[in-house]
């Protein structure tokens, strides 16, 4: 690599010569011998040496093989199809996938997000469970377009590994499909990539890219938030895809802890609180938009950043969000992170969710009305705050510490 390295200085233009010893190799005459022999860099092994004159060579001879490539697409039509909507026009396969918008808009503004799953892969890949992950994915790119008011229209994914395993990536994309069934939107196509050598064996990467519609006019940009209103917390499943470098390290490096490990405080092996997949809230919000209409006012997903930079998000400058701790019991796998780091409060507000997957902040008088919906669509919700007014200070104070469950249950 230190003959390609450009040199100290560069000719005007930024183009940079060939080094000397690069271009004596490219200039030296090949014999009909030499054509076929490989050359060798020098951290090639010696098994590289896998090309023999007169043999020919195809792309799965260099890792890619393009009949499990077709074999996964024909798997993935039908997961696909399950997800199509009354918008989505054309079949899937084409170079570009084709959605309508939604009839009776007028002035239909277009929202978009992409995200990835982060280090919970490496769950995935250590447990052998892979088709909770794609749910994940739908997760968590959705639900930032939630928070401007968009409905979900279609979600694309882009599905990369070293060596391509027909069972591991049609559950991989069986999770997407059934993310985006839970989301309402469709899986209008894909990537899926072969990469030999860019991948450890059995590992993949994940991302995701969804596209939303809402009406101008009904846009949530945090206008409508005044001192007074309530934050309404909706319950969030684990830690999301938030956090996990640092929960790998905590409970499985340090701690070595097993992903089979048991513990009455967990509803689950750890394996399976650490893998429950994140919560897509579209039809939650669905219902809230269409019940309180302008009465919701803002809306922000916890994700990296806990509550303590999410929720200021979604707030004017002039205003602050008071939290209430004390409002809940915070799920047992975050007590138990924080007591084994150990780890301190002010770094588990800022890394992890806390129990909180979505804050609503609703007017005063629709309180009764918010919890109503959520709970009816589903979702467990309680008033966690309140907006006040914000001259100077933080954006965020919290109340009471944490209780434990049977102390909150004392005080309900």
């Amino acid at each position: 690599s230190s003959l390609l390295s450009p040199p100290h200085s560069s000719p005007p233009g930024g183009v940079v010569p060939f080094p000397e010893a690069v271009k004596a190799t490219l200039s030296t005459p090949r014999t009909a011998a030499s054509r076929h022999t490989p050359v060798l860099l020098a951290d090639d092994a010696p098994d590289a040496m896998w090309h023999r004159p007169g043999m020919p060579i195809s792309y799965r001879d260099a890792g890619v093989d393009i009949d499990t490539g077709n074999e996964l697409v024909q798997r993935i039509k039908p997961l696909a199809a399950a997800t199509r909507t009354a918008h989505v026009l054309g079949k899937v396969g084409g170079f570009g996938g084709l959605c309508g918008l939604p009839p009776g808009l007028s002035e239909p503004v277009l929202v978009s997000g992409t995200d990835g799953v982060g280090t919970k892969l490496k769950l995935a890949f250590a447990s052998g469970v892979h088709n909770t992950v794609g749910i994940d994915l739908v997760a968590m790119c959705v639900n930032d377009i939630l928070t401007v008011g968009a409905a979900p229209l279609f979600f694309l994914d882009y599905f990369a590994t070293g060596k391509l395993s027909l069972a591991q990536a049609e559950a991989v994309v069986a999770g997407v499909a059934a993310g985006c069934r839970q989301a309402g939107c469709a899986l209008l196509g894909g990537e899926t990539a072969e990469m030999p050598d860019m991948y450890a064996p059995g590992e993949y990467d994940l991302a995701g890219f969804v596209v939303g519609v809402v009406e101008r006019a009904k846009l949530l940009a945090g206008k409508r938030v005044r001192a007074g209103d309530t934050i309404v917390a909706v319950a969030s499943s684990g830690l999301h895809s938030n956090g996990y470098s640092l929960a790998r390290k905590v409970l499985l490096d340090k701690a070595g802890l097993a992903l089979s490990w048991q513990d009455p405080c967990l509803e689950g092996s750890l394996g399976e609180e650490l893998m429950k997949p994140t919560r897509i809230y579209a039809k939650a919000c669905a219902a809230l938009f269409q019940q309180l209409g302008p009465e919701v006012h803002a809306l922000a997903h916890i994700t990296g950043g806990g509550l303590l930079e999410n929720v200021p998000r979604c707030l004017p400058d002039d205003c602050a969000a008071f939290i209430d701790l004390g409002s809940y019991a915070r799920p047992a796998l975050f007590g138990l992170i924080a007591r084994t780091g150990p780890v301190t409060e002010e770094e588990m507000r800022r890394t992890f969710n806390l129990g909180v997957g979505l804050t609503v902040v609703v007017a005063p008088q629709a309180t009764a009305t918010a919890l109503a919906t959520l709970q009816e669509a589903g979702e467990h919700a309680w008033v966690l705050g309140q907006v006040q007014r914000r001259a100077a200070g933080p954006a965020v104070t919290f109340g009471p510490a944490t209780l434990e469950p049977a102390e909150v249950a004392k005080r309900r």
